[in-house]
């Protein structure tokens, strides 16, 4: 049966498992509205999923028809994949930022192959051998495309606009946007007196922008065919201390479990990342390519054990953080080098 844990108030937390990733599971948050369940994400789209989400419903004395709504902190698969079918069998609406749903409707929207070129063009550009780039050639002249998660999302009919409280009868959840993970992440404020007295103001459904003991990924905001250059780790630090400057009594995130402190954890998380960038200029002492100074960085396992999928993430997130540096001024690009390669300043 689908562990469920109760955290007062009218808010649960169920435990939806994400095959084959090292996660486990994502934490679906069920809040008690005056009109009926509402979900905080859905979890994956898979069949073991939807038993655990349904199940851990019936725990709870709900039936999956009775969700009124569906409020999604971000558009990536382990926590949008099931809100579909939720709606399918309940007719509740699906509520998401902007800049997320807009993801969902480009994925939805792109031709056959769009992707794989993408990502080939991508990672040319950045220094990737041509043995870790021909398989998404081989793949691309097939015309086998395989099914990526995200390509057939739901697309929500709710915007959930910052700074504003949803539309929750009975309750005071304010949007909060903190794009960095994604463009249009977004935490939950509910702006209510904890239940079990904690100081502090409220309770905050935090996503993947603050958790208890991971540093979510911070990539590139991939968008084939857009020339305009983002700095995804800057906005994921500005959204940090926005966070931090809350002053919740708990954190009920979507993985690993429910915390205090987030003034601390935001803390923990900025020092990790002034480290990490600090670290990147050491090595940035010569040129390199985006590829190779993600061969250089420190990941949770020698490079030679990541596969092929995580390099393309880690390659991401080592752009990211050198587009962070060059905004700040403390590296560049180099003239006229193919692929691209940066030096600190």
């Amino acid at each position: 049966m689908t562990q469920v844990t109760e955290h007062g108030g009218g808010v649960w937390s169920l435990r939806v498992p994400i095959p084959d990733n090292p996660l486990g599971h994502t934490l679906v948050h069920v809040l008690d509205t005056d009109r009926g369940p509402v979900l905080v994400d859905t979890g994956w789209d898979d069949p073991d999923s939807w038993h655990e989400l349904t199940g851990g419903l019936g725990a709870l004395g709900l039936s999956v028809q009775e969700v009124h709504g569906v409020v999604i902190t971000h558009h990536h698969p382990d926590h949008h994949g099931l809100s579909g079918r939720v709606r399918e069998e309940s007719g509740a609406w699906i509520a998401m930022h902007a800049a997320d749903t807009a993801v969902v409707r480009r994925t939805r929207e792109a031709e056959p192959g769009t992707w794989l070129d993408y990502m080939v063009h991508k990672l040319t550009a950045v220094g990737a051998p041509e043995d870790h780039v021909a398989p998404l050639r081989a793949a691309r002249a097939s015309g086998r495309m395989r099914t990526l998660p995200g390509l057939r999302s739901a697309v929500p009919d709710r915007e959930i606009v910052p700074g504003e409280l949803l539309d929750l009868a009975g309750r005071r959840l304010r949007a909060i946007w903190t794009p960095g993970h994604t463009p249009g992440h977004v935490c939950l404020h509910l702006e209510e007196e904890h239940p079990a007295g904690l100081p502090g103001h409220g309770r905050l459904f935090s996503g993947d922008h603050l958790l208890p003991g991971i540093s979510p990924h911070i990539g590139l905001y991939e968008n084939p065919g857009d020339a305009h250059e983002t700095d995804p780790l800057g906005d994921y630090l500005d959204s940090l201390e926005r966070i931090g400057r809350l002053g919740v009594a708990e954190v009920l995130p979507a993985h690993q479990y429910a915390f205090a402190d987030a003034a601390g954890r935001v803390e923990e998380l900025l020092t990790h990342h002034e480290e990490r960038l600090t670290g990147l200029l050491g090595l940035l002492t010569t040129p390199l390519t985006p590829w190779q100074l993600a061969e250089r960085m420190e990941w949770n396992r020698p490079w030679a054990e990541i596969p092929h999928g995580s390099r393309n993430i880690a390659v991401s997130e080592a752009e990211a953080h050198v587009r962070r540096l060059v905004k700040l001024g403390r590296a560049e690009a180099v003239g006229n080098t193919d692929p691209v390669t940066y030096v600190a300043v």
